[in-house]
């Protein structure tokens, strides 16, 4: 995983390793293209300390996670409900928008949803399709399903292959 922090520990960006490239252009896209600078270390941030206990089982471990996003008021918004969902419980896209008192801009919070910088601990993979069906999701949607099942999310059976 790529991990990106601010120098307060605030998370910041956060992909998988196969899409450094999407994380570039989405910290482009918030932050503009001389808004950021990005520096290796070898030192293991809390953050990424945090992300390996969720991996490890402590699904709730990336609620402590402090998050700071560019992005517009409406994405934020979006984000901010994202996180109030709980590990282990999914929503639709239309619930969602429902929760954030804009029914009608399911369209807007899938968008905004594909354009989470944060995924996994701005917790986009936790919506699905109004019929359970797995959806878009920027890792694919394995990862999509793994996480989920990771958090003890029951989804239906995969159907078989013709």
């Amino acid at each position: 995983m790529l991990v990106v922090t601010d120098e307060h520990g605030a998370l910041r960006a956060l992909d998988w390793l196969n899409f450094e490239d999407r994380m570039h252009r989405l910290l482009r896209l918030h932050y503009g293209a001389g808004g950021f600078r990005l520096v290796k270390t070898s030192d293991q941030s809390t953050a990424r300390q945090t992300l390996d206990r969720y991996f490890a089982g402590d699904v709730g471990a990336i609620d402590e996670i402090p998050v700071e996003t560019g992005g517009t008021p409406f994405q934020r918004e979006v984000w901010s409900a994202l996180r109030k969902i709980p590990a282990g419980r999914t929503t639709s896209y239309g619930l969602l928008a429902t929760t954030i008192d804009r029914p009608k801009a399911i369209r807007a919070v899938g968008m905004a949803n594909g354009s989470n910088p944060v995924g996994i601990v701005v917790p986009c993979h936790r919506v699905i399709g109004k019929d359970s069906s797995l959806t878009g999701y920027g890792g694919g949607l394995e990862r999509k399903r793994w996480l989920l099942e990771h958090e003890g999310v029951l989804l239906p059976t995969q159907p078989a292959a013709l």
